[in-house]
């Protein structure tokens, strides 16, 4: 099970000064793949974050929002991600854009984004979707499925279409400010690019600060 990569590599000339001007261009070349069929959900992204003593977990959430300050994503405030960031801020982030050979490799640290940031997207999702945040007790041990269609139906019935759903005090979002973000292209023989910029400077964003590019050996 082995694929030979064919694809043109990475002019390090031709990169922006920035890592999150570079992600919005290939972002936006992976959301017109997905447009084409040839990508799944290219907001789709790999959290990895550790605990207290050191040990991994990994799962995958959606990036709902990226700008010079980093990545946004959204989650339960109880749920296992979130309580690991709360003991161990520092995390990683994996774009797998492997119908396009690509990559994209982010780490840096995390911290909640302004509540009526998290009100205008909860109120912003679907109905459904709202009342999903309400229902589960995310990474808690449930009795059955049937626990959790019960606890939306009857959320459902307390705010029926049409209605507000208030924001749920223990569920909201998070962002991402990187200090490195690595760019991976799949090249023949193995001999992949990677080119990391690596945060230098200080800055209220981190499209303020100062980057190094390094090449890396693949």
């Amino acid at each position: 099970m082995r694929e030979q990569y064919r694809a043109e590599g990475i002019d390090a000339e031709a990169l922006a000064a920035d890592p999150m001007t570079q992600f919005g261009r290939w972002f936006r070349e992976a959301a017109e793949s997905a447009m084409l069929g040839g990508l799944y959900e290219p907001n789709a992204m790999v959290l990895s974050t550790a605990d207290e003593q050191g040990r991994p977990s990994a799962r995958t959430v959606l990036m709902k929002q990226y700008d010079a300050s980093g990545f946004v994503f959204f989650t339960n405030y109880r749920s296992r991600k979130a309580r690991e960031l709360s003991a161990n801020p520092h995390a990683a982030l994996l774009f797998p854009w492997h119908a396009m050979a690509r990559q994209v490799h982010v780490t840096g640290t995390v911290g909640r984004i302004a509540p009526e940031e998290t009100a205008a997207y909860f109120h912003a999702r679907p109905h459904g979707s709202q009342l999903g945040a309400w229902a589960s007790a995310q990474s808690e041990v449930i009795a059955s499925r049937d626990e959790l269609d019960r606890a939306w139906a009857e959320l459902n019935a307390r705010y029926p279409v049409g209605s507000e759903v208030p924001v749920p005090p223990d569920w909201g979002g998070y962002r991402l400010a990187p200090s490195t973000v690595e760019f991976w292209q799949g090249r023949g023989n193995r001999l992949h690019d990677r080119l990391r910029y690596v945060r230098i400077g200080e800055g209220p964003a981190a499209g303020a600060a100062a980057w190094r590019v390094e090449r890396l050996s693949p």
